[in-house]
């Protein structure tokens, strides 16, 4: 059980690498990087399994049970998932699956998208004088509806910074719950489509417009959505802008002073 990371291959860890170059079959979701795949066993079987939103996908339960039968058949199965199998990436019940069959497995975590693809975006999800918390969520549930467990109350006024995947499709009723549960409609919102790949895109936005703003952008899925203070260190932190020669916007978007440390 294999996490990928969020797309730049550079990005995939060595021990995955390693279970490239020795699967026999690799079952591969629809986030994976292609170019991760040149570097699989030339004799292994790739297949796809991709489950994507509003397009025709294979069901869970058959990639599961895929899964168990290729183990039973003595294959060295490689399950390769974008970002971090445990990651709203439905890791967890595909091991268990395999666990109950009785299969062996290994978990090799990948970086995820909620914190690699906002970092290559010039977004820390953390900063000591802004945060001491954060808030991951999924836009949706398993039915594709807007998650209806989710206390969006208790999100408001609890978390300091929310990273959201997959919530594009419900943004203007995210954006609702969060600003009637009383959000500042002008709290800065980044949105990072496609991250660390060629083709990222990033959308810096507010709470209050950003329903608007991810509309004439044209920006979509897949993305990261991130909510709080943080997405203003883009400012000083958009590295690959600055690679290109972007200049600084603020170096110190956060109005605080710098602190030298001792001790």
């Amino acid at each position: 059980m294999v996490g990928g990371g969020p797309g730049d291959p550079g990005l995939l860890t060595l021990h995955a690498l390693n279970a490239l170059r020795q699967a026999d079959v690799i079952i591969y979701d629809a986030l994976v990087n292609q170019a991760i795949l040149d570097w699989a066993n030339p004799a292994a079987i790739i297949e796809y399994a991709g489950k994507r939103g509003g397009k025709p996908s294979p069901h869970q339960r058959d990639i599961s049970l895929k899964l168990v039968e290729l183990a039973r058949n003595g294959k060295r199965v490689l399950r390769l998932k974008g970002g971090d199998p445990f990651v709203f990436g439905r890791g967890g019940e595909e091991a268990q699956t395999l666990v109950q069959a009785g299969i062996k497995l290994r978990i090799i975590p990948g970086i995820s998208a909620g914190i690699g693809g906002l970092a290559y975006a010039g977004i820390p999800v953390t900063h000591r004088d802004v945060n001491q918390s954060v808030t991951f969520l999924s836009g949706h549930d398993r039915t594709g509806a807007m998650p209806s467990a989710i206390n969006w109350q208790a999100v408001s006024r609890g978390s300091q910074v929310i990273v959201m995947y997959m919530a594009i499709k419900h943004m203007p009723d995210i954006c609702r719950k969060l600003l009637d549960a009383g959000r500042d409609p002008n709290e800065p919102v980044a949105v990072v489509s496609n991250a660390t790949n060629p083709d990222m895109k990033v959308l810096e936005t507010t709470l209050s417009t950003a329903m608007q703003d991810i509309q004439d952008s044209g920006i979509g899925a897949p993305a990261i959505v991130c909510v709080g203070r943080v997405t203003l260190m883009r400012q000083c932190l958009d590295w690959l802008g600055q690679m290109d020669g972007v200049p600084v916007r603020d170096l110190d978007p956060l109005n605080v002073r710098s602190v030298s440390e001792t001790g």
